[in-house]
């Protein structure tokens, strides 16, 4: 009989190596590369579900709380949780609370844990090894899976592979963990047959993970299961206490428990396996044409070769170029060498430490009712792009220093000025003065789009109160 698999799917980071696509407000996981329509999350989600397996558990942070909920909406999955972190723990304390949450649901629950973020090519293949591997931490292991190499890859971490388990063909012993290494080190370890990358991927017996846990580092159990026990509902997302979240260590599982653990074994796979972690494991991933160039977006290319080509705003043209990043976004534009590509996070670092704004959002910035883009910014007037999705709405708000002229262009809208409330249709117009309330919704089954002309002395987000706020979202977080 096939073991029932609990989904965990982690969804914490923010893929600061894929700057300037990948922003902490629109993190890698929620982006359609390799020009599919779906994105990486909405793709993991996909590989785990079926007869086999539950209901996912999902753990991500408040601000991407909406994006996840749109993102399950989008696959027709309904989750058992969405788990929200009030402050960032890392994995340990995150693996921690699902697992804390699934032995609640069943005693004997196994747990496939694995970040939103990864792309898999043989997808079925993919299920069979998390049938496998369940199998075998059904008996009390803790599995974690190492990727067969195609390269001295320097940066995964690596695994060694002891002896097979007994009873358990395919599963072996884990003799030891590496970090990421130097070019000949990783060499080596290709050469060497028994070293594979460490994937991130678990496959937990649950209870066995909290007793390891409770003995390699129970302060981490302890703050999660207070963590778990005062959390609160809101909406469809379960609220962890925030003063008892706070309170774990913030280390990985591999460093909490999988490196001490005698519990601890290795399937190896090879499913096509990228964890999409830099712009050139992206590159790698990516169709390439006879000169190794991987191109999305409009490009010219002439004698170029094993670069990456990302355009979403306009024409690229290289002349001479070999082994450079590409990647041009309508307020950011990256050049790198290829092999530079793990250091981009350090202009991500330096641009937040600038306070400037284009490592955590994009020109388009997202919201639980749709999203809007800025279009054009002057001296007392900026232009935006409103688009609102079929039954979603704004709040009720109010701005002290703006007027607002809105143009229909696309749908219906359901305009409320003060206590007045009217259908706008496309081609039609409404203005509305500084300090009077209104809200905007889109009443139809299509998607609504606007364009808002802002007028007045200070145009910043953050001039705006707000009440009768369906999302029920925090004052900071703003529209």
């Amino acid at each position: 009989m096939q073991t029932t698999v609990i989904p965990v799917i982690l969804s914490g980071g923010s893929g600061t190596r894929l700057w300037p696509l990948s922003r902490a407000m629109y993190p890698k996981q929620f982006i359609r590369f390799f020009n599919g329509s779906s994105s990486l999350f909405r793709n993991t989600l996909r590989r785990v579900y079926g007869a086999n397996f539950g209901s996912p558990i999902v753990v991500c942070n408040n601000d991407h709380r909406f994006l996840v909920r749109d993102e399950l909406a989008a696959a027709a999955i309904k989750p058992e949780a969405i788990v929200l972190e009030p402050v960032a723990r890392n994995t340990a304390a995150a693996v921690a609370v699902a697992a804390l949450a699934a032995v609640r649901k069943a005693s004997d629950a196994v747990i496939a844990v694995m970040p939103s973020d990864h792309d898999v090519k043989d997808a079925d293949a993919f299920a069979a090894s998390l049938q496998r591997a369940a199998e075998v931490a059904a008996t009390g292991k803790l599995v974690l899976f190492g990727i067969v190499p195609t390269s001295p890859h320097t940066g995964y971490g690596y695994i060694r592979r002891g002896t097979e388990l007994d009873g358990a063909s395919g599963a072996h012993v884990v003799d030891a963990f590496f970090e990421k290494p130097d070019r000949a080190t990783a060499e080596s370890y290709l050469a060497d047959g028994n070293f594979f990358w460490n994937s991130g991927i678990f496959v937990l017996h649950a209870a066995t993970f909290l007793r390891e846990l409770e003995l390699l580092a129970p302060d981490i159990l302890a703050a999660a299961r207070a963590a778990l026990d005062g959390a609160t509902e809101d909406l469809e997302f379960l609220r962890l206490d925030e003063t008892a979240f706070a309170r774990s260590p913030s280390i990985s599982v591999d460093y909490a428990v999988m490196e001490k653990t005698r519990k601890a074994a290795m399937i190896p796979i090879d499913v096509g396996w990228n964890d999409v972690g830099s712009w050139s494991s992206l590159w790698e991933a990516t169709p390439q044409d006879a000169q190794k160039n991987a191109v999305h977006g409009d490009a010219i290319l002439v004698d170029t070769k094993n670069c990456l080509v990302h355009s979403e705003r306009s024409l690229v043209a290289t002349i001479g170029l070999d082994g450079l990043i590409i990647v041009d976004t309508p307020d950011a534009l990256l050049v790198a060498d290829q092999n530079r590509a793990q250091e981009v996070s350090a202009v991500v670092a330096r641009l937040a430490k600038l306070n400037r704004k284009e490592h955590a959002q994009h020109v388009r910035s997202h919201r639980p009712w749709g999203f809007f883009e800025s279009l054009s910014v002057g001296p007392r007037f900026q232009v935006k792009l409103l688009h609102v999705k079929p039954g979603g709405q704004l709040s009720m708000q109010m701005h002290h220093h703006r007027s607002e002229h809105w143009v229909v262009v696309c749908g219906t809208a359901k305009v409320t000025v003060g206590e007045t409330a009217k259908l706008v249709q496309e081609n039609e117009s409404v203005y509305i003065t500084a300090t009077q309330w209104h809200r905007l919704e889109n009443p139809g089954k299509v998607p609504l789009e606007l364009i808002e002309v802002q007028i007045g002395s200070y145009l910043g987000e953050d001039d705006i109160i707000r009440t009768d706020d369906v999302y029920r979202r925090a004052a900071s977080e703003t529209r």
